[in-house]
């Protein structure tokens, strides 16, 4: 007689096991990724349950937040057991993520290492599939006065402004700057474009006794600093 196959509903899981419960008995720390995720999926199907199902998707994007965080609605939807809702709600938990790690790092208010310019600007640059170029302006005790983004697209002597940069250092009252712009490819190694463009900004900035204190390359979770490595 042929056996009934087992249910792979997470109802018939014992409480340990189910991620609900365990994170009400146990804390949210505890959970998995792929446990949180299956939280948010709510139910699997018949032959999946919800933390297999939200394990398939992890593996995806390489079993890394920050990748799946890139993912659109209709990328999330064709996994099978993924409608237009439950895409919806991953997106959103995610996206509520990248805003409070965006929060944190606006508590950064002076730049004492080149990690603080990463958590200052990860957050903001990051995972964003296209090229930015920032400056982070800087008064004499290295505190923020302003960040802001100057172009978009890529780095080329046409795209960064040297002009405007430091009209607006001036109208701060700057006297550091440090650049900073994001490789979505991952790599970390520096172009010859981009020693250029620093040479350009750092030659130009002590003709008015402003200083360019760093270059920063920041990627998802690593950054390059030109000051650490001695090549600013």
């Amino acid at each position: 007689m042929q056996q009934k196959p087992s249910s792979f509903s997470i109802k018939n899981w014992s409480d340990d096991d189910k991620p609900r419960e365990k994170l009400v008995q146990k804390g949210k720390s505890v959970l998995s990724d792929a446990e949180l995720i299956a939280i948010l999926i709510g139910s699997g199907s018949r032959n999946e349950s919800a933390v297999e199902l939200a394990k398939r998707i992890l593996a995806s994007a390489n079993n890394n937040l920050n990748e799946l965080g890139k993912l659109s609605i209709k990328q999330l939807m064709q996994f099978k057991g993924i409608g237009e809702a439950k895409a919806v709600s991953i997106a959103a938990a995610l996206e509520i993520g990248r805003r409070r790690r965006g929060e944190e790092a606006q508590k950064i208010t002076k730049i004492i290492s080149s990690k603080n310019v990463f958590e200052l600007l990860q957050p903001k640059m990051g995972e964003l599939p296209h090229e930015e170029f920032w400056i982070v302006f800087l008064n004499n005790s290295n505190a923020v006065l302003q960040a802001g983004q100057l172009s978009k697209g890529g780095i080329t002597g046409t795209l960064v402004d040297v002009r405007l940069v430091l009209k607006q250092a001036l109208e701060l009252g700057a006297v550091g700057l440090i650049l900073a712009h994001n490789h979505p490819s991952g790599t970390l190694k520096p172009s010859e474009a981009d020693k250029q463009i620093t040479k350009k900004l750092k030659v130009a900035s002590e003709a008015l006794d402003i200083k360019v204190l760093d270059h920063i390359i920041i990627t998802q979770k690593e950054y390059f600093s030109f000051a650490d490595e001695n090549i600013l």
